[in-house]
Order: structure tokens, then sequence, then C-alpha cells
């Protein structure tokens, strides 16, 4: 008589996968899980954003201690004119070139407008 043998181990590496498979439950998210799972992946940038948002306003000026001095201006007067008047020793393009700077002019000056001189070309 002939024995029979029940081999009921997978033969192939795609069974035992598939068997593997079967048992082990399909992670799922439900809504609740995906708002939290993404508020906490967020949370590191928007405090980085925060700390960056509330840190960039200790702006320190570099330039030193130099002392400015206020000059209104008259109608008709041009950067030009002013040169002359305040800094008739040195070379009109660097004075304007500071007053530019330091006032963060654009082209055009009007009438009774506050500009900031360097105490250096006042003295």
């Amino acid at each position: 008589m002939s024995a029979v043998v029940l081999d009921f181990a997978p033969r192939t590496a795609a069974a035992r996968t598939e068997r593997v498979a079967a048992k082990q439950p399909r992670l799922r998210l439900t809504r609740r899980g995906r708002v939290v799972f993404t508020t906490l992946a967020a949370l590191p940038l928007v405090i980085a954003a925060m700390f960056f948002v509330l840190n960039g306003g200790g702006a320190v000026a570099t330039g030193g201690s130099e002392q400015l001095e206020t000059v209104t201006v008259s109608g008709g007067q041009t950067l030009w004119s002013i040169a002359e008047i305040y800094a008739p020793d040195s070379d009109p393009r660097d004075f304007i070139a500071d007053v530019m700077s330091i006032n963060e002019l654009g082209t055009s000056l009007v009438a009774g407008q506050q500009l900031l001189i360097p105490a250096k070309y006042s003295e």
C-alpha cells in the first residue's frame, strides 16, 4: 500500500506572499486620521515660518553713528542746487548719491519735502 502525503505548505514565493498578505489588514486612514497626520506633518513648517516672521523685525542699522540733519526742500530746488548750498567743497555727485541713499528717493523732489542730510556736509 502506498502512503499519501498531504503537503499544505505553499510551494512558491508568490503563494507565500499571497498567504501573508491575506492575513494582514490593509492600513486605511479615516478623514480624521488624515487631518491629524497632515497637521502633525505641517506643524514644524508652521513653527519655522512663525519664527522667521517674528524674528525678521529685529533689523539693525550698520551705517555707524553718522549724524543726520533735516532740510526742507523749497519750490524749484533740485538735489544739485541743494548740494551746492550744503556741500560746496565736495563733489555734488557724491552728495546726491548719499542723500538719495539715505532718503530712498526716486527721481523727483516735492516742495516741502523733508530730506535727511549727513552732518559731514553741513559743517
